[in-house]
């Protein structure tokens, strides 16, 4: 017996809450196909400004979540939603300072899956860069 099924796609939505970045840059704060959110990626800029937070990479990592966490919220999502992250380092021997604040976001058991890369130039002289995807 074979069983066919259909696949709907759902056209994407580019959003802009306006609540983490300027709104006239070149790209979107997030899209939405369906049900998966996918974030551009956040540093640790001061909402609405494209200043960095202080306090290096434990401040900007700080605030990049934080914009993380606010450009779910603005649109109906949550950060246990996260499913996948994606995270730039300047120095990957930052890695345990970003992953001691980074870590303070989830539950134990609730991490979403992730990559890292380090020794990339980030805009601005950012420390960090985070881009996520989230499901509901």
């Amino acid at each position: 017996m074979v069983f066919a099924t259909a696949t709907v796609w759902a056209a994407p939505e580019r959003l802009n809450s306006g609540k983490v970045l300027p709104t006239n840059l070149p790209f979107s704060e997030a899209v939405k196909v369906g049900d998966i959110l996918y974030l551009s990626g956040q540093i640790g800029n001061l909402p609405g400004k494209l200043a960095l937070a202080e306090g290096g990479i434990a401040g900007e990592t700080k605030q990049a979540m934080e914009n993380i966490k606010t450009s779910l919220e603005a649109h109906d999502y949550e950060v246990s939603d996260l499913i996948k992250c994606t995270v730039f380092l300047a120095d990957i021997a930052e890695w345990d300072s970003f992953n001691e604040v980074y870590s303070t976001y989830f539950e134990a058991d609730q991490f979403p899956a992730r990559s890292a890369f380090g020794g990339v130039d980030l805009v601005i002289n950012a420390r960090v860069e985070v881009e996520c995807t989230a499901a509901k």
